[in-house]
């Protein structure tokens, strides 16, 4: 199977990467065989950015240790690969082993000192005054473009020629993948994204397997307005501009991407039910909830990779049949739940996202209760006991992506539009009433009012059923064994 480059570009491209990684920890299926995100924004102190970060970084632990061997069930959790860019390259020493690219000469610097208009003659200097505003120029360029498309356009033309888009170019098989991340409204993603689709139709030698990369098979999603931000007269970002900068974006994008066929298929998404968020451009600024738009933005990636090759095919960098997607739920509610969803949208993810709930709700709720208790985790080796839960794999990689994932289903339920699929405050007694607008069956043990004893005879099941692999590949089978069959005796799913 082909690799899927992701390249997330501003706070935007963070935010949707987020929610991917949460579809894939669920195991929602991708039809690739590795995933390698590689975020553009250089606001690298922002809060978005340094959770997505943690976030990967927590997934890759995880999934790294469910890989070792063969008997890792590939139909369950985690089961898609993401590895960093610097993964794929030999000589490791040059890239960073994070999964950012670290934009250079940003660092502490205003724009003007970027392109050194001190050292301009006057008609330059009159050009660059024609071109940027004052403002422009003293944009601390640290805390991103904030608004600013010209600025990022001119700093984010270096990306062609730094050391990831080479080890990018480098490990870019025929058949691998290209999806671009960006915002429309903004600076960063409004720049970012015809910079680096440019840099991919119109790659030439001596850039490596650069006849792969004009003709690769690339996706993009465009985000228009889905959120505010609230006045701050401190702040540069006004979102009154924000429909004026889109307009101006996709007047420029009609004629130097899609009307140029630059795209094999670009999905258009944005919402009118919108709700502000701090007004905070600044060191550890931009801290924003999840919010549902993103979370349909990583399921455009997902549909993507499902395309057949067929209708993606491109000519010396032309894309011949171009296709375009928008998005649309059942109702124009400003809560929706998963009866809301299209019924595509549903068969793809209520039951891996319900399946990862349930054991999310059990290791908050019960694992320390019933470890060393249960036949599951102690009947034969290797066991699941307290020196297990105590380990870096539960304690620092598993445990911590856990909290991720709680407070990611927290933030889509306070949002506006608000996604609310699950009941977050169920416990033993109604355990099975977290799926929000879906009935569950009767029990099939009407005497068991604790519902978690129910979950435990799906995991004894499960247990003898699976071999004697790893700790944590035992561990994480009976887990999404249990909840597959819980799904489906109480739910029918």
């Amino acid at each position: 199977m082909a690799k899927l480059f992701i390249f997330g570009i501003g706070g935007t491209g963070v935010r949707v990467i987020k929610s991917l990684v949460m579809l894939l920890a669920a195991g929602v299926d991708m039809n690739v065989s590795e995933v390698v995100p590689v975020i553009v924004d250089p606001h690298q102190s922002n809060s978005d950015l340094k959770r997505t970060i943690d976030l990967l970084e927590n997934y890759q632990a995880v999934q790294n240790k469910l890989q070792v061997g063969s008997s890792h069930d590939r139909s369950g959790f985690f089961k898609t690969k993401i590895t960093t860019l610097q993964n794929l390259v030999s000589s490791r020493d040059m890239l960073s082993s994070t999964f950012s690219f670290h934009l250079k000469d940003v660092q502490n610097e205003q724009f003007r000192d970027y392109v050194d208009y001190g050292s301009l003659d006057k008609k330059n200097k009159a050009l660059m005054s024609l071109l940027f505003s004052e403002g422009n120029l003293e944009t601390e360029m640290d805390i991103g473009f904030i608004g600013n498309p010209n600025i990022g356009s001119v700093v984010l033309n270096q990306f062609k020629d730094s050391e990831e888009f080479m080890h990018f170019a480098s490990n870019f098989q025929e058949n691998d993948r290209i999806f671009v991340i960006s915002s429309i409204f903004g600076g960063t993603g409004a720049a970012g994204f015809p910079t680096i689709l440019k840099n991919i139709r119109n790659a030439q030698s001596p850039l490596p397997n650069h006849e792969w990369i004009r003709n690769a098979k690339v996706g993009a999603i465009s985000l228009l307005p889905y959120f505010g931000v609230a006045p701050n007269p401190k702040s540069k970002i006004d979102k009154a501009t924000f429909i004026s900068k889109s307009k101006a974006a996709l007047s420029y994008y009609e004629r130097s991407i899609s009307g140029i066929n630059a795209i094999n298929a670009l999905y258009y998404l944005g919402d009118n039910t919108t709700k502000d968020y701090a007004n905070d451009p600044g060191e550890g600024g931009q801290r924003n909830d999840a919010h549902f738009i993103e979370l349909v933005s990583a399921l455009s990636i997902i549909d993507f990779v499902g395309m057949e090759d067929g209708l993606l095919t491109t000519n010396n960098g032309k894309a011949m049949q171009p296709v375009y997607k928008e998005f649309g739920v059942k109702d124009d509610k400003e809560t929706i739940d998963f009866i809301g969803l299209g019924d595509r949208t549903q068969e793809l993810i209520k039951k891996p996202l319900s399946q990862y709930m349930l054991f999310n709700l059990y290791l908050q709720q019960q694992l320390q209760k019933r470890i060393n208790k249960q036949p599951w985790s102690d009947r034969k080796q290797p066991k699941i006991n307290q020196q297990f839960v105590s380990a870096p794999f539960y304690q620092n990689h598993l445990s911590a992506f856990n909290q991720h994932f709680s407070q990611w289903l927290k933030e889509l339920q306070q949002n506006k539009r608000a996604f609310v699929p699950f009941n977050m405050e169920v416990n033993k007694s109604n355990l099975f009433e977290y799926m929000n607008g879906i009935q569950p069956r009767s029990h099939w043990n009407p005497l068991a009012k604790d519902h978690f004893v129910l979950f435990d005879e799906e995991l004894n099941k499960a247990e003898r059923q699976v071999g004697s692999p790893s700790v944590e590949q035992k561990f994480m089978n009976i887990f999404y064994r249990a909840t597959r069959n819980l799904l489906e005796k109480k739910f029918g799913i």
